[in-house]
């Protein structure tokens, strides 16, 4: 083994009543180290000192046994080189059997003695190993509820209640080990100075150094809530908002004050460890009672960036559990539980209270109208990030009831990076994560919601309602962590100088919302980039996509294998996880879940997805459609055409891309897109589920009564749905004409068209008439310059629109396309002529 060891020291043993304590302690304390070899970190024949935060019996005793059992040099021994009698320091001290007192006695005489003995001799040197320890970090089934109350915090308790955190926590006991400084190379760096003052800065180095470990572990030292409620009322954008009011409203300055006040109230978390780890506690018994297990996937990239960063996590939202899932895995993960900004609607009796002591934070879904609120809100936000407290947000504004990411709401975004303008003293970096279940509390009403019923308002009696979810499995859930977006290169970007508008609260650059979209639209396209693929969301793919949610076991497990396969050999990104699961075992969970049924037939037994379930079902074929996105738009190519020309696919994929990658946030531009598509092609030529002919130039299908024909099928349903979207938009602005309707009665009237096609088809895809899908394709068509508004706010639209409607014969059969015309014109209409020699029709 290298020496690490303080070798040249003159050996000195512990006093034996240290030895004892030892011993005694050995039994009950158990230690995890991070890392885990910590020797690696140290350079050899280097003598070793330890620093540590807190001085204290119990500390130098859990020292000494983790360097013990990780092979370093012992913190009792005597330092090399120099007149210290140990290897370790604290920085600070506390007296005290109960109540003690900090001391006034510093860590710069230590460090004063180690510079001094490197003094005349420059071949010496020292290197000093930060230590943080931990009693009481990491909660398990097995802890008492009393123990959370003597978890580790910011205060510096006295000896017997550290003696009570031993005996509660001692077996939670973390000890890390942080790269060693190497005092002769930090001496070089600072030239000519003091001994006394450059302790003093090797000192604050330190302090620095454990501030950050303890609250990437603890959490921020947000002291009470009244601190932060004072800070927020005294902050001048506030006190002027506040007698704005006063002024507006004609009541007296106290009153004004007393409504910011309370409105702050309404708004500010109340932080409680005590209570993080209470709930902690209740939680693991409750997820397993609900999951059968919680995976998360690319954390330890998602913690090694997050050091020195403001960390605004930015989930998909899915179900009401997303809050917690979260919270509760970065707290068991050894990572501060962030702040999160929650609904005003879910601030209920009881249930208000604890979220608001695990770090809820509650807003008003609307601001217009109440300027007060939203400074007060505002410079709330703005105090939070100035303090370096971690949050989490959802940028859909809401649940997503169809299980596709929702079209971004900028407004927290915005006042993020408004706050960080003012005051831009740590970086900002906004961590996507993507959340995937494998079945969800809140199905049935999603489904009710989507057909037409009003959503339920949240209610304490609601919530006891709920409480029988219990009764049910909801199988695995996956927390993916997406590639973080830095907001500072961004903001560099810009061509601005943007740093020298810091400090005004109310600058609003011109260029803060292009910032903004880019933000909102990379941490999606980022979320969806780290999808996880389970069981549950592969049969959803398959088994939907055919007439009747059924399929035959043989074919099942062809097209399980095929889409496997595609996801392995053109991966979406390096952070999309696929469940290890073979297509058997993949249907036999289905079955286990109850999400298909087996239809036992002496020909073959038949695996379907009834009604209702199929409507369910289609939520998580939703999650991941966009992995399949690019396979899906080559295979409708082949629906209704035997014969393609090869650049003719990628052609009009081109062409359509801009509004298929809108809806799905995909994450490539245009020749990325086309590059994706000559892959794909290239595959299914591999798999035989095309042929290449004329020198590649030309692609071809089989016969449709072959089994590749239907496999083609199969894959192209999952973008087929929004193709015929697409389709009733353009046939209802072309009914009307243009100059005759405004978006938002374009919305309506593609609704309802929506609507009556999917009663008359039986369609089990509750999002085919999402007012929201149609509203994101028309402003995309705005985008794009083929629609705009007219003076009296009609619409109007280009001749590239009828350019649309032809293409559109290539993919829909006439079947569909008639179907959609009489719905929208009252009749079959003739559409415009397609343009000839783009494609050989089917046999």
């Amino acid at each position: 083994m290298p020496n690490h060891s303080n070798a040249d020291a003159p050996r000195s043993r512990a006093p034996w009543w240290f030895t004892l304590a030892g011993q005694l302690l050995q039994s009950w304390v158990r230690i995890r180290r991070d890392p885990a070899e910590p020797a690696t970190l140290l350079q050899a024949g280097v003598p070793v000192c330890y620093a540590i935060e807190r001085d204290g019996f119990s500390d130098a005793l859990i020292l000494q046994r983790a360097c013990r059992e990780a092979g370093l040099p012992s913190p009792m021994q005597p330092l090399a080189g120099t007149r210290r009698r140990r290897s370790v320091f604290a920085l600070a001290r506390r007296d005290g059997w109960i109540f003690g007192r900090i001391r006034s006695r510093t860590p710069n005489e230590p460090l004063g003695q180690l510079v001094h003995s490197l003094e005349g001799f420059p071949e010496r040197d020292i290197q000093i190993v930060p230590v943080s320890i931990y009693v009481g970090r990491a909660p398990n089934r097995d802890s008492g509820w009393f123990r959370v109350l003597f978890s580790e915090n910011w205060v510096m308790v006295g000896s017997f209640r550290r003696l009570l955190a031993l005996l509660l926590n001692g077996r939670d006991t973390v000890v890390q080990f942080s790269a060693p400084v190497s005092l002769r190379k930090v001496l070089a760096e600072s030239g000519d100075i003091a001994p006394e003052r450059f302790a003093r800065k090797i000192a604050r180095v330190l302090r620095t150094h454990f501030r950050r470990i303890r609250t990437a572990v603890v959490g921020p030292d947000l002291s009470h809530r009244r601190t932060v409620v004072d800070s927020v009322l005294n902050a001048e954008p506030v006190r002027a908002a506040i007698a704005a009011s006063a002024a507006k409203e004609k009541i007296s300055h106290a009153k004004a004050w007393r409504k910011a006040h309370k409105m702050l109230l309404e708004i500010a978390a109340d932080y409680s460890h005590p209570v993080v780890r209470s709930v902690s506690f209740l939680l693991s018994n409750f997820w397993n009672k609900l999951y059968d297990g919680i995976a998360m996937h690319h954390f330890d990239k998602a913690r090694a960036v997050a050091p020195g960063h403001e960390v605004i996590y930015v989930p998909c939202h899915r179900s009401h559990a997303d809050y917690l899932l979260l919270s509760y895995q970065l707290h068991v993960s050894g990572v501060v539980v962030p702040h999160i900004a929650a609904g005003v609607n879910l601030n209920l009796p009881v249930i208000g209270p604890i979220l608001r002591r695990g770090g809820a934070f509650f807003m008003r879904r609307s601001f217009k109208g109440n300027a007060l609120y939203s400074v007060v809100f505002n410079e709330y936000l703005a105090q939070l990030i100035d303090r370096g407290v971690p949050m989490e947000y959802f940028i859909e504004g809401g649940r997503s009831r169809t299980g596709r990411l929702l079209a971004p709401r900028a407004g927290m975004l915005v006042m993020t990076v408004r706050a960080f303008l003012r005051a831009p003293r740590r970086p900002v970096l906004f961590q996507p994560v993507y959340i995937g279940y494998e079945k969800l509390m809140e199905g049935n009403a999603y489904a009710g919601e989507l057909s037409g019923k009003p959503k339920e308002k949240e209610s304490l009696l609601g919530f006891l309602r709920g409480l029988k979810v219990l009764r049910q499995r909801y199988g695995h859930v996956a927390l993916n962590f997406g590639e973080p977006i830095e907001l500072n290169p961004l903001l560099d970007a810009t061509g601005t100088d943007w740093r020298a508008g810091s400090g005004d609260p109310d600058a609003r650059p011109e260029w803060l919302n292009d910032v903004v979209d880019q933000v909102a639209e990379r941490i999606q396209i980022n979320i969806n980039r780290a999808a996880d693929v389970n069981p549950i969301n592969l049969l959803a793919l398959v088994l939907l996509a055919t007439p009747k949610h059924a399929m035959a076991e043989s074919d099942l497990l062809t097209q399980l294998e095929l889409s496997k396969a595609l996801l392995e050999e053109l991966p979406y990104s390096d952070r999309v996880t696929l469940t290890p699961m073979n297509p058997a075992g993949i249907i036999a969970y289905g079955e286990q879940m109850a999400w298909i049924q087996r239809v036992k037939h002496p020909l073959g037994d038949v695996l379907t997805v009834s009604g209702e379930q199929a409507v369910l079902l289609s939520y998580f074929r939703n999650n991941v459609l966009h992995l399949t996105a690019t396979a899906a738009w080559v295979a409708c190519c082949f629906l209704n055409n035997r014969r393609m020309a090869r650049a003719t696919v990628v052609r009009l994929g081109t062409l359509i891309y801009p509004f298929i990658q809108s809806e799905l946030f995909l994450p490539w531009d245009s020749d990325g897109f086309a590059a994706q598509l000559e892959a794909t092609l290239d595959f299914f030529i591999r798999r035989g589920l095309l042929e290449s002919r004329s020198d590649g130039r030309t692609v071809e299908r089989g016969p449709g009564q072959e089994d590749s024909a239907f496999q083609l099928k199969v894959i192209a349903r999952g973008l087929l749905q929004a193709f015929e979207r697409y389709y009733i938009t353009l046939a209802a602005l072309a009914k009307h004409g243009p100059h005759t309707i405004t978006g938002s009665e374009l919305e309506t009237a593609c609704t309802l068209t929506a609507q009556r096609l999917g009663l008359l088809n039986e369609l089990s895809a509750p999002e085919f008439f999402d007012k929201a899908l149609f509203r994101g394709f028309i402003q995309k068509l705005r985008e794009q310059k083929i629609v705009w508004t007219d003076e009296a706010g009609k619409l109007d639209y280009d001749s590239a629109l009828e350019g649309m409607v032809r293409d559109a014969r290539v993919i829909l059969s006439r079947d569909v396309r008639h179907s959609i015309l009489k719905i929208t014109q009252g009749g079959g209409e003739k559409e415009p002529p397609a343009e000839t020699g783009e494609a050989d029709t089917a046999a």
